[in-house]
């Protein structure tokens, strides 16, 4: 199946806002282990807005980019292989399948479809994220962090401000939709 110039242009702005937007963000905070960011709400607002395979191919062009070592990742290394083994890089991986999995799931601009699908969007993300965390913690950092410990600090603090990023990407995407009469090509 072909890709358009279209969803080929709309990907790479999705992923350069999702660029400039952690590297702003991240100038702005403290490091932390799993920094507070606008990712969430970037992949979510491309999901809405983009056809699965957009919105995929946005995420994973933001992920390649920081891997072969741009540094627009939001804590240090900031990029390069090595952020592989860094806990949350398994909540980046997430961003792609939520992306797609979200967009796939959108079948009309109703509020209550965006919200269901972000929902199943921030859920794979952290359905993919958690047990990366976990993984990297325990095995690679050699830290004895239980399941509850990384829910604790992967999950209970980010939870409620995902479900308010939802909510703020759904009112836009519906706004946006009307106002750029953007059609949705469900591929």
């Amino acid at each position: 199946m072909k890709i358009s110039t279209r969803e080929i242009v709309l990907a790479a702005m999705f992923t350069a806002i999702m660029c400039v937007l952690t590297i702003m963000v991240r100038v702005f905070q403290p490091v932390l282990v799993l920094p507070f960011s606008l990712q969430p709400l970037v992949m979510l607002l491309a999901a809405y807005l983009l056809s699965p395979r957009a919105a995929f191919l946005s995420m994973l062009a933001y992920l390649l980019l920081g891997l072969i070592g741009l540094p627009v990742f939001a804590s240090p290394p900031y990029g390069g292989p090595a952020y592989v083994l860094v806990p949350g890089f398994g909540f980046l991986l997430g961003f792609a399948p939520a992306a797609w999995m979200q967009s796939r799931l959108i079948k009309n601009t109703g509020l209550l479809n965006f919200m269901l699908a972000g929902l199943a969007g921030i859920i794979t993300y952290y359905a993919i994220g958690l047990p990366y965390m976990y993984l990297i913690l325990n095995f690679y950092l050699k830290s004895s962090i239980d399941i509850l410990k990384v829910i604790e600090i992967g999950f209970t603090p980010f939870f409620a401000l995902d479900l308010a990023k939802m909510v703020v990407a759904a009112l836009l995407a519906r706004e946006l939709s009307r106002r750029l009469d953007i059609k949705r090509e469900l591929t």
